[in-house]
């Protein structure tokens, strides 16, 4: 079975919705974005988020010291790195926390990217995307089938094209965020909808 994010949590609402219908993994950015939280509102969401629900922290190009302090303080359990972040810095992430903080590494597609490159990356997961956050499809067709590493798949996704998306290329997870919102919101009928499409 597929699992679903719903990235871009920043309102306690966001929370009480999201302990509703259950998806494995939330998002917290904390990147430069119009969803971005603070550390503080982080805890607090973090706080209040129901305990089978993973949260994951998104961020591009971050000091490591400041992805170690959110780990450490558990508001996060895994980082989503959307910046030029090299193999060196995942490892070294996985090194200071023996492991136990996972990472996303997120990969922009274009017609230039080999997806066997990161068959072998320190990363536990890909993110494949159009771009930080853009909410457009990109083209499918350069998802390789014989990838090895897991993936979550991001970019344009709703309830029309998601069960096409599943069908044909059998992601890890989908990632999920403007697609779900109404006028900058994270809207409880979106949600309900695309979790009764998935599931």
């Amino acid at each position: 079975m597929v699992k679903i994010k719903i990235c871009g949590i920043k309102r306690l609402e966001d929370i009480e919705i999201v302990n509703r219908y259950k998806p494995d993994y939330i998002g917290f950015v904390f990147a430069d974005s119009k969803r971005k939280v603070s550390h503080d509102l982080a805890k607090e969401l973090m706080n209040n988020l129901d305990s089978d629900i993973i949260p994951v922290g998104v961020f591009v190009d971050s000091p490591q010291d400041e992805i170690l302090k959110l780990f450490d303080e558990g508001i996060i359990e895994i980082a989503q790195l959307h910046g030029s972040e090299s193999e060196q810095y995942i490892l070294d992430l996985k090194k200071k926390t023996d492991g136990e903080l996972k990472t996303i590494n997120a990969i922009e597609m274009t017609q230039e990217v080999d997806l066997l490159e990161y068959n072998d990356s320190n990363s536990d997961y890909l993110l494949l995307d159009s771009g930080k956050g853009s909410g457009k499809t990109f083209d499918w067709s350069l998802i390789r089938k014989d990838i090895k590493k897991e993936f979550f798949l991001a970019g344009g996704l709703n309830s029309k094209n998601v069960t096409q998306a599943i069908d044909e290329f059998n992601p890890y997870a989908i990632d999920l965020s403007s697609s779900l919102e109404t006028n900058g919101f994270k809207d409880e009928n979106k949600i309900k909808e695309i979790m009764e499409v998935i599931n």
